[in-house]
């Protein structure tokens, strides 16, 4: 890169650093979580349109995405102090501990993670709290064992080498994959499905 390449990655970099320290931190984690939600969505919703014929973009389905994943921002924030201060750890020296707290985010935070989001935009968009329960017990264990083959290992590096402040940010940046899995997931539709380039995949039996 250039040397005035450089430069301007120092000045972003510079400018960019009171979005990571104090309570301008708990914004930026409630606002990175919401966006990139909202970014899993319409990179899923595009494809849908691509494999759809005549499915049209939904902007409510994105925002309730987006508030869903603001209502998760400080959660997050607060979930990974309160680990820092549980089980302190830094570096290779500090492994056990950190496998003791990616243990305990996947028993704990990932299991109300799922429920929060599949009861939250059930809340958003009209279902009965019947109904968002037994999409619950639908789809909850297809979510809980793609979880596990996800996240481990990406918490794993999250706490050995991303300092505290920037942990929600590190995720959010992986997350967008993810949030792109979560809303095929809860939006998904059985039946035939044409992909963008006009093959036929078929009938799903989700």
């Amino acid at each position: 890169m250039a040397p005035g390449g450089w430069q301007r990655l120092r000045g972003l970099w510079a400018a960019g650093q009171p979005l990571f320290q104090g309570r301008a931190l708990l914004v930026t984690n409630t606002l990175g979580c919401g966006a990139l939600m909202a970014a899993g969505d319409g990179a899923r919703q595009s494809w849908e349109i691509r494999a759809r014929p005549g499915q049209r973009f939904d902007p409510r389905r994105s925002a309730s995405m987006f508030m869903v994943g603001c209502s998760m921002g400080p959660f997050l924030h607060y979930w990974y102090l309160w680990l820092d201060r549980l089980l302190p750890a830094s570096g290779l020296r500090g492994l056990p501990n950190i496998l003791k707290k990616v243990l305990v985010d996947q028993l704990v935070a990932s299991p109300m993670l799922g429920v929060w989001y599949f009861v939250g935009l059930g809340c958003l968009e009209g279902q009965t709290l019947d109904e968002s329960c037994q999409e619950l017990r639908d789809k909850f264990w297809e979510f809980y064992k793609a979880d596990w083959c996800v996240w481990p290992a990406a918490q794993l590096v999250n706490f050995l080498f991303v300092p505290p402040q920037f942990r929600v940010t590190y995720i959010n940046g992986l997350t967008l994959g993810w949030d792109t899995y979560l809303s095929y997931l809860k939006y998904r539709i059985p039946g035939p499905l044409t992909s963008p380039g006009c093959v036929t995949l078929g009938t799903r039996t989700d």
